[in-house]
């Protein structure tokens, strides 16, 4: 399985780093953060890398935004509830469409029911989600002008694609 992530920038990071403390009551904390754009149900690599590059040649750079920390309750995958930072982009939903159109979309996960986040954690309680949602978090600004594709099975970036400024 692959999928096509925006890196987060350092400010990200520290900011999930400073909600570390607070996360420790859920069963799984992610370390790595990435956004994910897209996913893609295909073990054929060289062929996904080389229509990714066409699909996007041209896709201008864009900015995107943490808005503050929000929760799946019932995630259509795995437990929950499903704590995230919020990342609000019209240049993420428009590159997610693009997407979608010319690889179809992930059922329950993509298409309408696309969120734009990055993931801090998972299980535990509701209760516990809610604290974190209700205590906030100052926006976080930044640019995206690379996107990598995501080996899960190597967990490591297979390839990278700069966005033209």
């Amino acid at each position: 399985m692959y999928s096509l992530n925006a890196r987060v920038p350092p400010a990200v990071s520290r900011l999930a780093s400073d909600l570390h403390p607070r996360l420790t009551p859920f069963d799984r904390l992610r370390s790595r953060h990435t956004l994910v754009a897209k996913r893609f149900e295909t073990d054929r690599f060289a062929r996904l890398r080389e229509r990714l590059r066409e699909t996007l040649r041209g896709t201008p750079a864009f900015e995107a935004q943490v808005t503050g920390v929000d929760y799946f309750e019932h995630p259509p995958r795995g437990s929950g509830p499903v704590v995230y930072l919020a990342v609000e982009s019209p240049g993420l939903r428009d590159l997610h469409e693009t997407l979608v159109a010319e690889f179809g979309a992930v059922d329950e996960l993509e298409g309408p029911d696309y969120v734009p986040h990055v993931t801090l954690a998972r299980g535990g309680s509701v209760a516990d989600a809610e604290r974190l949602v209700a205590e906030g978090v100052d926006p976080v600004t930044w640019t995206v002008s690379q996107v990598q594709v995501w080996d899960a099975r190597h967990r490591e970036a297979a390839a990278r694609i700069s966005l033209p400024a």
